[in-house]
C-alpha cells in the first residue's frame, strides 16, 4: 500500500502548479503555433480529448494536440492508427508538442508533472493487483516508463516501471525523471512500438 511522504504530501502538488503555470506561460507561443498547424493539416477539433484514469481511478478529460485525421472507412468505423497518423502527426508526437495541453490538465489537479502515464479507461479490469497499483499516485506526462524505453518496450515492463515509481516518490527522482524526459525527447527515443505506428493495445494476462 502506498504510503506518501512529506515530499508528497505539501510539496508535490505546489511544485506541480507552479511548474505547470510557468511552462505554460513559456510555451504558449509554441502552443499558439502547433494549434494554427494543426487546424491547418487536420481540421479541426485542433484539441483531442479522452476519458483516462487517475489517481484511484478515478475518470477525468485529457487534453492532447490532435495528431491523427478521422478517416473511416465505408461502415463509418476509424481506420487503423496507422493509416490516419500523416507525417505532421508523427512530428508532433517524436517532439512531445502532442503533449503541452496535458499542462492544464496538471494544473486543475488531474495529473502531476511526473507519474505513470494515464492510459484507457478499459484497461482498468485488465490490470492485475500489482500493476493497478500504478493509480495508488497522479498520472503525470512523464514518468519512469518514459524515460526507460516508452513505447520502445513492453507493457509489463512499463507497469513494473510505473510501481517502481509509487514506491519512491522524492523530489530528486522526479527531477531526475525530468531532466531524463528532456534528454529522451531532443534524442527522439522510443517514440514506436516496433513494427507499429503507435503503443498495440493491452490485453491484461494474455500479455504473459
Amino acid at each position: 500500500m502506498h504510503r506518501q511522504g512529506v515530499y508528497e504530501k505539501y510539496i508535490k502538488r505546489p511544485q506541480d502548479f507552479l511548474c505547470a503555470l510557468l511552462a505554460s506561460v513559456v510555451l504558449s507561443p509554441v502552443m499558439l503555433v502547433t494549434a494554427l498547424l494543426v487546424r491547418k493539416k487536420l481540421g479541426s477539433p485542433v484539441l483531442f480529448t479522452q476519458d483516462r484514469p487517475g489517481k484511484d481511478g478515478k475518470i477525468f478529460k485529457l487534453y492532447k494536440f490532435r495528431s491523427m485525421t478521422s478517416q473511416r472507412d465505408k461502415d463509418g468505423n476509424l481506420l487503423p492508427d496507422e493509416a490516419r497518423l500523416t507525417g505532421f502527426g508523427k512530428k508532433l508526437r517524436s517532439t512531445s508538442l502532442d503533449e503541452l495541453p496535458e499542462l492544464f490538465n496538471v494544473l486543475k489537479g488531474d495529473m502531476s508533472v511526473v507519474g505513470p502515464r494515464p492510459l484507457l479507461v478499459q484497461y482498468l479490469s485488465r490490470y492485475n493487483e500489482h500493476q493497478a497499483r500504478r493509480h495508488e499516485v497522479r498520472p503525470g506526462i512523464t514518468g519512469l516508463a518514459q524515460v526507460h524505453g516508452r513505447n520502445a518496450i513492453s507493457w509489463e515492463e512499463k507497469f513494473d516501471w510505473d510501481v517502481k515509481y509509487v514506491d519512491r516518490v522524492t523530489f530528486l527522482e522526479d527531477w531526475k525523471i525530468i531532466f531524463l524526459t528532456v534528454l529522451a525527447v531532443l534524442k527522439r527515443e522510443g517514440i514506436n512500438a516496433a513494427g507499429e505506428a503507435t503503443m498495440g493495445e493491452f490485453v491484461g494476462e494474455a500479455e504473459r
